[in-house]
This record gives C-alpha cells, structure tokens and sequence, in this order.
C-alpha cells in the first residue's frame, strides 16, 4: 500500500511539472557555416530545423537534417552529403543543452546573453560544446542568435589530401531563428 501511494505523489508531482512547463517550438530557423579556405570559401544553409525550449528547465534541443544543407554549388553539395558528412550513414546532427543563465520571465520583453553547455552529436560523435546565445523577447516572441566555431577533424570529418588545401578545418556556424510558446491543439 506504501509503494503505491508514492506511486501516486510522484504521478501528481510529475503531471503538474508538466502542467507548468512553458514550450517554445521554432518558427523559423536558419543554420549556416562557413569555412574560409586558401582556394575556395565553402557556404551552406540549413532552414528545416526546428529547435526546442522548455523556459521551465532551460533544456534546448535542436536535431538537424544533414541533407537539408543547400550549397549553391550542387557538386560541393554532393561532395559534402556523401564523402564528407556520410549523410545517409549520419542522417542528424544534435544539440541538447541548459541555459546555464536563467530568464525570469519569458512573457516580458527584454535582451539577453545567456550561455548553453551542451553536447553536439556529427557524424558520429559527441563533444561538449557551449554556446553563447543573443535573445530578445518582444511579444513573446523569442528572436535569437549565435555564432561559434567547431573543427571539422574533432567530429572525425575526413577530407581527402588531394582536396586538403581547398577546405578550411574550421567551420564558422551561424544560428538564427524565431520561437513561439507551444499551444497544444485541440
């Protein structure tokens, strides 16, 4: 009998976090990176992802279609889906995070610098990884940005000697978008 009423307690418990968690779900969002190379700049942009944010716990995950990278170069595109990133091998890349600063309130308009330590999971691989995000809170509408850098040889990125000189070890991203509070349908 003992068992089951803290069954119960933690049941209720559980039920009203839930109650009580705010979820924002991306409206818009772009991810890009650049590498500056000795021969050639390398530029693409993801616009398919949609990230996550519980404002109660400060939890952010994002999960980003590979193949939803456009080049304006379609060979460079081939090259990085099937020799660089393996994309039918490694379909996603992940972000799960915590805000590490707290937002008192996210229905109250405002400007914030808060830091995201995290693990990105590419190609196979997980690295810590923090990330420092811009937002501002207009309408409780939650508009934000980041820019970080990661190198392509910790995510066991292979680049082929041959085309060594042409692509920067370095990958500049860019992470840019909207978030509105999640309201279920009915």
């Amino acid at each position: 009998m003992q068992t089951k009423k803290i069954l119960l307690i933690a049941l209720i418990s559980f039920g009203s976090l839930m109650l009580k968690a705010q979820i924002y779900m991306g409206k818009t969002s772009e991810i890009s990176f650049f590498s500056k190379g000795p021969i050639e700049d390398i530029y693409a942009i993801n616009k398919s992802s949609k990230p996550i944010l519980n404002s109660t716990t400060g939890d952010v995950a994002i999960k980003i279609t590979i193949k939803g990278f456009v080049f304006d170069d379609k060979l460079m595109e081939e090259h990085f889906n099937e020799k660089y990133l393996e994309s039918d091998k490694y379909p996603y890349a992940t972000f799960k995070g915590k805000m590490a600063d707290k937002i008192d309130d996210f229905k109250k308009d405002g400007t914030y610098t808060v830091s995201v330590p995290g693990k990105l999971n590419m190609h196979g691989v997980e690295k810590d990884l923090t990330i420092k995000v811009n937002a501002v809170i207009k309408d409780q509408i939650i508009t934000y940005d980041s820019k970080f850098n990661i190198t392509i040889k910790d995510y066991n990125i292979e680049v082929p000697k041959l085309v060594m000189q042409n692509i920067g070890e370095v990958m500049e991203i860019t992470v840019k978008g909207t978030l509105a509070e999640y309201v279920s349908p009915k």
